[in-house]
């Protein structure tokens, strides 16, 4: 019998290739951003970030004892992404951008469409959709996160992880936190949740895709 895990590899191989393929996507990891770019990158991210808790808790309460191992896979995970948004406010503070603006800006409808959608999805989907939302952010910060902050660093002459801390941790964390998801992931066996979990996938890929091509 073939793990949800691979299967879920599998059905969202070409929506990973569509993100990594984007002619945006691949200039920024060979090339690094202009300073304004990243300036914008790291605002949109902001509310990425800032959300992530929220949509996990809103999935942790809407499972029931069937996935509990779920629930207390969320529990933990929340906890280690606590406080995260406030590294994408000093990497902010450290190209130039102040805490008063960075909390001013509107996000873009690419942004709002992600997040809105990771909300809706855990509500009117399934609960177990927030995984798809952690497998894509993983996917992209642990396989592309390195090359992208390396790039960064060298475009805009930052020293040491100073304007890229956020970025450059989550590419070695993910890396663990990607092997955890597996193990969660192939401990669902519901037709509904894996088809959310799907969805969610491809949608996150998506909607990523669009914030960092609308730069």
């Amino acid at each position: 019998m073939t793990l949800f895990f691979a299967e879920l590899v599998g059905q969202t191989d070409e929506d990973r290739r569509a993100f990594e393929t984007h002619p945006v996507v691949i200039d920024a990891v060979a090339r690094g951003l202009d300073v304004e770019r990243y300036r914008r990158l790291l605002l949109e991210l902001y509310h990425v970030v800032w959300h992530f808790n929220p949509v996990c808790a809103a999935a942790a309460s809407r499972l029931d004892d069937r996935l509990r191992d779920v629930r207390y896979f969320l529990y933990e995970h929340m906890q280690e992404e606590r406080g995260h948004e406030q590294w994408v406010m000093n990497d902010l503070d450290a190209v130039g951008v102040p805490a008063a603006q960075a909390l001013a800006h509107a996000p873009s409808p690419w942004t709002l469409a992600l997040v809105g959608y990771n909300y809706w999805a855990v509500d009117r989907r399934h609960p177990c959709a927030v995984l798809g939302m952690l497998y894509a952010l993983e996917v992209i910060a642990s396989v592309y996160g390195g090359p992208f902050a390396s790039a960064i660093k060298e475009s805009l002459l930052l020293e040491g992880e100073r304007g890229v801390s956020f970025i450059a941790s989550h590419a070695t964390m993910d890396a663990k936190h990607m092997a955890e998801l597996r193990t969660v992931l192939n401990l669902v066996d519901d037709a509904a949740a894996q088809q959310a979990v799907v969805e969610a996938v491809r949608v996150n890929f998506h909607h990523f895709t669009g914030i960092v091509a609308g730069l």
